[in-house]
């Protein structure tokens, strides 16, 4: 444990964001307080329930603006606020980010707050702050189980315990215990991740909302035991173990204000001079700083956590550095970051092979609303695009699956109008059966090695049986290469970048209709253009251990990206590889390299990567894979789905006897999303053959399976029935509506107050 001085340094630049995010939450509170004693007082008889007691609990409606909700057995209760404050440095190749979750518990009540979150797929999470009052208590790595029995035990206890666990490289959950009555804990995490290239243009991700997810029902499997045909019995197989844990509540936005308000603050050293900065999704301002530094924040202060925040930039000049090459000294170890361009070489002057493309799309309940009119759009620009000697097909999935064709087809007008018609369509309904329709366009039984045969995968990847479908590209690739295309405004990046590395492709996002044209442009011209293969890295001098350790194909303007552990740094690294036909080399000097921050991290979760892969793919044993996994994670202090991240206050603080409610904090649905469309509006019906986790308490959601006109229906949880009362409800209003000036008022004189100090 230490004093709040020894981080003051360190988190001095979000200070202010804080103050401002905290005194949001606050006044927000303030305001609906006053509201309440309005009701109070102009409410001359006593509002009763059927069975003649003080009604106590709220209908999810009634959320007011910052304000969230406990599911209890009776209905729902106010529960603990939520606000994140993000502050992001970029260092050249690198991002260094630090998230501050501000868990502020306004009941008379000791809760446990759970919170599932997402985070980029690629990030090294590696530290674990917890702020009580002056107190700081910084978390250890542990062995999972470990890190879960000491936050058990300090919860136990009475201790204020904090614990951050990964459910996916990209979705973790954290847990607080013991917030008292009217108490507000600091968490804040710390995470490291590359920078993205793509030409010309740099950026970085930060996921902001957990996509509710479609986990498929536990199946019971017969299995063959002996080549016989003797010895027959049943296990019982779920793809998807842990689905409980991967699900939140999600508040409908229909009839629920934004919660979880959020503020991000990047400061900006690219290493060269900039030229444009844009932010695609949400508002932004830019401040020069010192050192070259740009301060980009969002311009209209807190914004509701509903969807991912994505900033790129440009040099100043036309084109971007076409390598870089980054060092760091750790222990006893060089840690090196290398990003090498390869040229863009123009076709061959033979003609190139023509394609085989099979399209498949997504037209299930989660991408309702604007992703699928982004998906679709994606799709006609795509057939748009097959020149009059390819081939095509279109796949479209929801629980259901139809192949357009009988076998692949040629991509002219008449096959290319009735593709455009059937794409125009469809609408979005259903359950997300991802693995049928991912194996079906991996079917090759033509097997033409005339053409070249590509896989376009579109979908907001809202699925929690990721495994599944990494197993089913390892077994079935073959010769095809899979390019996934993100839809919406929170993609599941992690299952895009691997089943894309899987598939030996790329992946690209899409977050807005605008972007439709200019991203699949930028799609097609990886599939049309030859890319850089047979890649392979050689130190000259030191001895190397090197990720990923199989080096994927690289498209057109794409950086090829290393990162090694060297012995000593010295010498040279050559890099080959084959753009088309013609032979592609470059050697890079290591004593050319400048001083980066964080590689030894970035290396160490790309070695994880490495095992987790390898697993997938069978080069290595689950026990081996995890041994690795474990060893690195520990070394590092890295979290892993084998390591945690545990903080603990040695000082009791829930007295002995009192309660613990445990508050699983909701979740925005994502900005885009059709609620009715996900979980539907309609009551459930008897005998669903098909069920599903949709939140964290205790009400299961049963997900029918239906003919295709009728969409699979979710039922909402059960909800009280707000009591029948006689009120002065005109005199109610008027006397609110005066209470909400005077605390608007008091808003705003509060804020001026803030600045002029």
């Amino acid at each position: 444990m230490t004093t709040c001085d020894e981080i003051e340094t360190d988190s001095s630049r979000s200070l202010v964001s804080l103050a401002r995010l905290v005194l949001f939450m606050v006044m927000q509170g303030f305001a609906v307080i006053l509201v309440g004693f309005a009701a109070l007082f102009l409410s001359f008889e006593p509002v009763w329930s059927a069975a003649g007691q003080p009604a106590a609990f709220l209908k999810a409606s009634d959320a007011r603006s910052g304000s969230l909700l406990l599911k209890t057995e009776d209905g729902y209760a106010d529960a603990s606020r939520l606000g994140i404050d993000v502050d992001l440095t970029v260092s050249g190749p690198t991002v260094r980010a630090r998230v501050t979750q501000i868990f502020r518990n306004p009941t008379q009540n000791w809760v446990e707050a759970v919170y599932v979150y997402p985070l980029p797929s690629g990030g090294a999470v590696d530290t674990l702050k917890m702020v009580i009052g002056d107190r700081v208590v910084v978390g250890d790595i542990k062995e999972r189980q470990q890190a879960k029995a000491i936050y058990e035990q300090a919860k136990q206890n009475g201790q204020k315990a904090a614990l951050t666990e990964q459910e996916r490289p990209n979705l973790f959950t954290n847990s607080v215990a013991n917030i008292g009555p009217g108490e507000t804990v600091l968490v804040q995490i710390e995470y490291q991740e590359p920078v993205q290239q793509s030409g010309n243009e740099f950026s970085l991700r930060v996921p902001m909302v957990v996509a509710p997810r479609y986990n498929p029902a536990p199946v019971v499997q017969s299995v063959d035991f002996k080549p016989d045909g003797g010895g027959w019995g049943a296990v019982k197989s779920d793809s998807v173990p842990d689905r409980e844990r991967i699900a939140s509540e999600v508040l409908d936005p229909a009839t629920n204000a934004p919660v979880n308000p959020t503020t991000i603050t990047v400061h900006l050293q690219a290493g060269f001079p900039l030229g444009e900065v844009k932010s695609h999704h949400h508002a932004i301002k830019t401040e020069k700083s010192v050192a070259s530094t740009s301060i980009i924040r969002l311009a209209e202060g807190p914004v509701p956590a509903d969807r991912d925040f994505e900033l790129s930039w440009k040099p100043a000049a036309e084109k971007a550095p076409s390598v870089g090459l980054f060092r760091e000294h750790v222990g006893d170890a060089d840690y090196l970051l290398a990003f090498v361009t390869p040229p863009s070489v123009e076709q061959a002057q033979e003609k190139p092979l023509p394609r085989e493309v099979i399209f498949v799309i997504d037209n299930s309940g989660s991408m309702g609303g604007v992703s699928i009119i982004q998906a679709k759009a994606s799709l006609i620009y795509a057939l748009g695009r097959l020149q009059p000697g390819d081939r095509f097909n279109v796949i479209r999935f929801d629980h259901t699956m139809d192949v357009l064709f009988p076998a692949p087809v040629p991509a002219d007008r008449e096959h290319l109008g009735q593709a455009t018609s059937f794409v125009s369509a469809l609408q979005a309904n259903g359950g997300t059966e991802m693995v049928p329709a991912m194996r079906a366009a991996l079917s090759d039984s033509g097997n033409d090695a005339s053409y070249v045969r590509q896989v376009v995968f579109l979908t907001d990847g809202a699925i929690g049986n990721e495994q599944q479908l990494f197993e089913t590209i390892n077994a079935l690739r073959g010769r095809s290469r899979i390019f996934m295309v993100g839809i919406g405004s929170a993609p599941n990046t992690y299952l895009m970048t691997r089943a894309a590395e899987l598939g030996r492709g790329t992946f690209t996002h899409i977050g807005s209709v605008e972007q439709v044209e200019e991203r699949m442009r930028g799609l097609f011209a990886k599939l049309e253009n030859p890319a850089v293969t047979n890649l392979t890295a050689k130190f000259s001098e030191a001895a190397a251990d090197i990720t990923p350790a199989a080096i994927p194909d690289v498209y057109r303007d794409e950086p090829l990206v290393l990162a090694a552990k060297l012995d000593k740094l010295a010498g040279s690294v050559e890099i080959k590889g084959r753009i088309g036909d013609r032979p592609w080399v470059v050697t890079l000097p290591l004593a050319n390299a400048a001083e980066g921050k964080g590689l030894s991290k970035l290396w160490a979760r790309r070695k994880i990567a490495d095992a987790e892969v390898a697993r997938t793919t069978q080069q290595t044993s689950p026990e081996d894979a995890d041994k690795a996994i474990l060893g690195l994670a520990l070394q590092h202090q890295l979290v892993t789905r084998l390591t945690s991240l545990v903080a603990v206050d040695k000082t009791p603080s829930r007295p002995a006897g009192e309660p613990l409610k445990v508050s699983e904090l909701p979740i925005n649905l994502p900005a885009g999303w059709d609620f009715a469309k996900l979980f539907g509006d309609r009551p459930q019906l008897p005998a669903a053959p098909m069920e599903r986790r949709a939140d964290n308490g205790d009400a299961k959601v049963q997900v029918a399976t239906l003919k295709r006109a009728q969409p699979p229906v979710v039922q909402a949880p059960a909800t009280v029935t707000l009591p029948k009362t006689a009120t002065d409800a005109e005199l109610k209003l008027i006397a609110g509506a005066i209470l909400l000036m005077l605390s608007l008022m008091l808003f705003v004189y509060n804020r001026r107050q803030l600045f002029v100090h």
